[in-house]
């Protein structure tokens, strides 16, 4: 293959799928690693050059901030599918609407996050019981990010677009880019001008909006696949209304999972710092393990939505039970590593041995839950490329708000003691295994059921014009 064609939108209606899907799931794959890096390396700095309690700021800030753009989330997510259905069926005028009509609604939305941020921040952060030691990190650390958010939002929105049709290779060298940038501002804002927690966030908010600029350029170049210019900007109902229409139950579930994670924040919060920057470093490793199931999710729903939008709805199935073999082998390798090299990992954080043990102790429970989520991610991701985001938006509601929050404050009301006067941090574990569990087992059903082949078909007809 041409350097030159490494960057062109790529056609997955052809060839061999486990080759198309790699080809789309390697760069994605490590584009999302180097997203995570900003995350990281968040942690990584504040816990080495200002401590454990900082550690645990960052850490806390993290659901208010998932909860607050999971709206952008909903509008990425039906960005992505409704660009490589308009790619997949060649339709040129289609495409370019929708492009338009998704950068259009992320201004909108930057808008709402930039004004809303700032005012529930300090609200939601008392009512979650947030201890006092970290309490203003956690305001400054998301007042920051809120305010900057732009960079966050338009750099999912291009890069969706660009995955959409293809081209998973201009994200991951923009992404390179940032996060190299990120480091190095966080090293220089938090080492050298001692900012601590807002230097990190400040430090992400311009990294981020250079990759958004970056993804901007790119896509200006594109026009030899879609129109960009103020007609297409404007937002067209049908357009528009489509793309929510997709992009809202993602959203909605990401919310829900938000605010699930908020709820169990608040129990986090009681078991004390500890546990909290546990929880932190946790979620850090969890972050990257997670990626490649993520990525694979997304590889699927790109694969699936342009075989749909080309009426090859043949090649979903056989993509299907591909994508699962390399999404479940790669999930077990992670596996492998991180119960047997996760205390060296968990170090790169810490130099506290107390809290690398508990670490290490609550890794041992949750590991072998990432072959579920990898069954779960490439499942949803087939849903979604088909046009179903409700059935994996209902199956996240049962799995996180009617399992895993009330198992967890079960279970930590169940072993309340003298040294654990609010419960074990083992049921903060448990209950995430087993939701990621229920949630696989719930995710196969619906696959068998079949709902979403009813989607495709009538979009694969429509997109035909066999049917109106």
């Amino acid at each position: 293959m041409r350097f030159k064609e490494l960057f062109a939108a790529k056609d997955m209606t052809q060839g061999e799928p486990w080759k198309r899907i790699a080809e789309f799931a390697v760069p994605m794959l490590i584009g999302n690693l180097a997203q995570q890096l900003y995350n990281t390396a968040d942690s990584v700095i504040v816990g080495i050059y200002v401590g454990d309690n900082a550690l645990a700021a960052v850490g806390s800030a993290s659901p208010i901030l998932n909860l607050l753009l999971a709206i952008f989330v909903g509008l990425s997510t039906g960005a992505s599918i409704m660009v490589s259905q308009s790619f997949g069926a060649k339709d040129r005028e289609k495409l370019s609407r929708y492009i338009g009509n998704c950068i259009t609604l992320a201004a909108i939305a930057t808008l709402i996050i930039m004004v809303i941020g700032p005012i529930v921040t300090m609200p939601l952060l008392r009512m979650l019981d947030t201890p006092e030691s970290i309490i203003n990190w956690c305001a400054s650390y998301l007042n920051i990010f809120f305010i900057g958010a732009a960079g966050f939002f338009f750099y999912n929105m291009f890069s969706g677009i660009l995955r959409g049709m293809g081209d998973s290779v201009s994200a991951l060298l923009f992404l390179l880019v940032a996060a190299a940038l990120n480091v190095v501002l966080d090293i220089i804002f938090v080492a050298q001008f001692n900012m601590g927690v807002a230097g990190v966030s400040l430090a992400t908010v311009i990294a981020q909006g250079i990759s958004a600029l970056l993804c901007l350029m790119r896509l200006l170049k594109m026009r030899d696949v879609f129109d960009l210019n103020l007609e297409m900007l404007k937002l067209k109902k049908k357009y528009s209304m489509k793309i929510l229409k997709i992009g809202i139950p993602s959203g909605i579930t990401q919310g829900i999972m938000a605010i699930a994670m908020l709820v169990v924040q608040s129990l986090t919060n009681s078991l004390g710092e500890l546990v909290i920057a546990c929880n932190v470093i946790i979620m850090r490793v969890d972050g990257f393990a997670m990626m490649p199931n993520m990525t694979f999710g997304q590889a699927m729903s790109v694969y699936t939505g342009q075989n749909v939008g080309a009426g090859r709805v043949d090649r979903v199935t056989s993509g299907f039970k591909q994508g699962s073999i390399m999404a479940l082998s790669v999930s077990g390798a992670i596996t492998l590593v991180l119960l047997f090299f996760g205390h060296h990992l968990f170090a790169i954080f810490t130099d506290t041995a107390e809290l690398i043990d508990l670490a290490v102790r609550m890794m041992r429970i949750l590991a072998i839950g990432y072959l579920a989520i990898a069954a779960s991610q490439v499942i949803g991701g087939v849903m979604r490329g088909a046009g179903d985001t409700v059935t994996p938006m209902w199956i996240s509601i049962i799995a996180t708000i009617f399992l895993r929050v009330p198992l967890a404050y079960g279970l930590a009301a169940l072993t309340r003691s003298e040294a654990y006067p609010n419960g074990k941090p083992e049921a903060l574990f448990i209950s995430l295994l087993v939701s990621w569990s229920l949630g696989a087992i719930i995710s196969l059903i619906a696959y068998k059921a079949g709902k979403w082949k009813q989607k495709m078909e009538i979009t694969a007809l429509h997109r035909s014009g066999l049917e109106s």
